[in-house]
């Protein structure tokens, strides 16, 4: 058998990790797109301009990973 309490911790603690990935991330991908609008070097700003793919598919999911904590945090109260 399983203790209750054990499980709620693990649930707890996943969660904190789906969180943590998902601001994580979406921040990644934010500073991958904004990055050519503050770099100074033209040689930066053509490098992170080459990776608006990388930058959008990194915060579309941060934003994805994020949406799941919550719905999970819903779905538990």
């Amino acid at each position: 058998m399983t203790n209750p309490a054990k499980q709620e911790a693990q649930a707890r603690k996943a969660d904190q990790e789906l969180l943590f990935k998902g601001i994580a991330i979406a921040l990644i991908g934010a500073v991958i797109l904004l990055g050519p609008y503050f770099a100074r070097s033209p040689a930066v700003q053509e490098l992170l301009t080459g990776g608006q793919v990388v930058g959008w598919f990194a915060l579309v999911l941060g934003i994805a990973f994020l949406g799941q904590y919550f719905l999970r945090r819903r779905a538990r109260r």
